[in-house]
């Protein structure tokens, strides 16, 4: 797996590169003063350097690579050239790493270990062809599908009375329905009714999808139960019927899927792209998942790429005991409570 940045702490980080990918890593390295880096500077590609938009000085060409490193003792490189300019340069790393202890560090795999999601922007077909990762492991999945279906068993029969409680209750709050129920699109891009506890009232005509647009329809219980997740516990019953897990990426809503496969399959002409969405799909959805206890609502496109970031590492590095991580993180959110899930 990649680098574990704990072993990294109060270390110079010089970056080799000064793309929008080096650029992005450089500012989730600032934003994180926790982890203790300190990105020293950066090294351009060529000497023509866009130095005036970046938060790290640019230290000069990557011609200068040896003298760079001689001036500022890093104690972590971290690469995010092109295999061409690597080639080009690979004798001089190679005598870093062994000669001056200096670790090497490929930027994709910092990237993911540092913010626990996938730099999907750097994602060529050919990795992801060739990688060791995205391999689902036959029975971890059925593994997994034996205890999502023993917990939700569990869930519904010790849960019965609270879910009796929440329904009189939303009755007595607002006119409508106990249950919402909307179609979602599930493994293999197959459509099932997704079950939910209402905590909005009815809209009277078609409303957008988006968090933000449905604010002022959330019901007096409706936002209690959207705090503390209850809203989510009727879809043990998906579960059970084989449509979700526990665990796995959230089910888009089929009218926003037909939006999101669109523009994934336009050109950067034509609007934002979202590389390998997908792949979203190779998983069954779960009732929680990692972009959710690692992120917030999605209120437009630029949000969704940033939470599919975060379901692509999951599908990346799949495994139960990622799983019971997330089961732990939601634990914590639903007995402290927190409303930034979708």
């Amino acid at each position: 797996m990649a680098t574990n940045v704990r072993e990294i702490r109060n270390k110079r980080v010089l970056i080799l590169g000064t793309g929008m990918f080096a650029i992005t890593l450089a500012n989730e390295i600032l934003a994180r003063p926790e982890c203790g880096l300190t990105v020293i500077g950066m090294v351009c590609e060529n000497e023509a350097s866009t130095a005036h938009t970046l938060k790290v000085p640019v230290l000069g060409g990557i011609k200068r690579l040896s003298q760079i490193i001689l001036e500022q003792k890093p104690d972590r490189i971290i690469v995010t050239l092109s295999d061409q300019l690597m080639s080009r340069y690979c004798n001089c790393l190679v005598e870093d790493k062994f000669f001056r202890h200096i670790q090497i560090d490929n930027g994709e795999e910092f990237y993911e270990n540092l913010t626990g999601k996938l730099a999907i922007d750097t994602l060529s077909h050919s990795s992801l062809i060739l990688s060791k990762d995205f391999q689902l492991s036959v029975s971890t999945q059925y593994l997994s599908r034996f205890l999502s279906f023993m917990f939700a068993l569990i869930g519904l029969t010790l849960l019965t009375p609270l879910m009796l409680l929440i329904a009189i209750l939303i009755k007595i709050d607002s006119s409508g329905p106990v249950f919402f129920i909307q179609n979602r699109v599930g493994m293999g891009n197959s459509n099932f009714n997704l079950y939910k506890f209402r905590t909005m009232t009815p809209a009277t005509e078609k409303t957008s999808e988006w968090a933000c647009d449905n604010e002022a329809r959330i019901t007096r219980i409706g936002r209690i139960l959207r705090k503390f997740r209850l809203d989510e516990l009727p879809q043990f019953i998906n579960v059970l019927r084989n449509d979700m897990n526990i665990v796995g990426p959230r089910p888009h809503p089929s009218s926003n899927y037909e939006l999101y496969a669109l523009v994934s399959r336009n050109t950067p002409e034509s609007g934002n792209q979202i590389p390998y969405y997908y792949l979203r799909c190779l998983v069954r959805p779960g009732i929680t998942g990692w972009a959710q206890v690692k992120y917030r609502y999605a209120n437009n496109l630029g949000e969704e790429i940033e939470k599919l970031r975060f379901d692509l590492y999951y599908i990346k590095h799949y495994s139960l005991w990622l799983d019971t991580k997330i089961l732990f993180e939601t634990v914590k959110v639903v007995v402290m409570g927190h409303e930034q899930r979708h």
